[in-house]
């Protein structure tokens, strides 16, 4: 989780190639476990393995509490809410930081 929050914080993917570290923009970590599913077999998108609320809930404050320990001002979500959020993006833009690929 510590990886993760440096490697966020420092990602240089806003304007004029900035990170939210340059300019001490604010986060929203929203636990979002659905980007998890697969789509391999068949027509229903399977979580099996998103890892359960008891493992991944401690894991989801550790990377909040890491990027504040960075400096980042940081609003979070509610773990395994159903919640309506709403932004504006200025994209679109997706990028996946698979934490599998290193080592």
């Amino acid at each position: 989780a510590e990886k993760l929050a440096e490697k966020v914080w420092g990602l240089r993917i806003l304007s004029e190639e900035k990170s939210a570290s340059d300019l001490n923009a604010p986060l929203l970590v929203v636990s979002q476990f659905t980007l998890y599913a697969s789509t391999r077999k068949g027509r229903r998108p399977s979580w099996s393995a998103a890892a359960p609320g008891p493992v991944s809930e401690p894991l989801v404050d550790h990377f909040v509490t890491h990027l504040r320990s960075l400096g980042a001002h940081v609003e979070t979500g509610i773990f395994g809410a159903d919640m309506k959020v709403g932004l504006v993006n200025d994209g679109p833009m997706t990028i996946l930081i698979d934490t599998d690929d290193w080592h």
